[in-house]
């Protein structure tokens, strides 16, 4: 086990951003997305180490629209399809946050690697 030098946060979806979701691709019946469908779809997000709420609450509130970006990218690449506003009450309304004060990795054998993200591994299929 290693404790990383890391706090972290857990951002889930909301009804909100399941009603979203579903009016992308409007379906027809019992085809539309749940909030429990996607219930395992939360990202864990690294971030600096938080001892305090409001030190937290001061770094979501100035990267907030990484995040936000982050998910509706997820769901959606083409940002003319995203909601008109995005801002800190799109944010509220779309995502819960959940913070973790501790990271710790209980992988033993494979080493941390860092690597940058590129959307373009989200994009991947096993049909390229």
């Amino acid at each position: 086990m290693k404790l990383l030098n890391r706090s972290a946060l857990s951002v889930k979806p909301t009804q909100a951003f399941v009603d979203w979701i579903n009016s992308l691709e409007p379906t027809v019946g019992n085809d539309d997305l749940t909030l429990d469908d996607i219930d395992r779809e939360n990202t864990v997000y690294l971030i600096p180490e938080m001892d305090t709420e409001e030190a937290l609450d001061a770094w979501v509130r100035e990267r907030y629209m990484d995040i936000l970006e982050n998910e509706l990218r997820a769901w959606e690449e083409d940002e003319r399809q995203w909601p008109e506003s995005t801002d800190w009450s799109l944010f509220q309304r779309f995502l819960t946050v959940e913070h973790s004060y501790l990271a710790i990795d209980l992988d033993d054998e494979a080493p941390l690697e860092i690597a940058d993200f590129d959307d373009a591994i989200l994009l991947e299929t096993d049909e390229d």
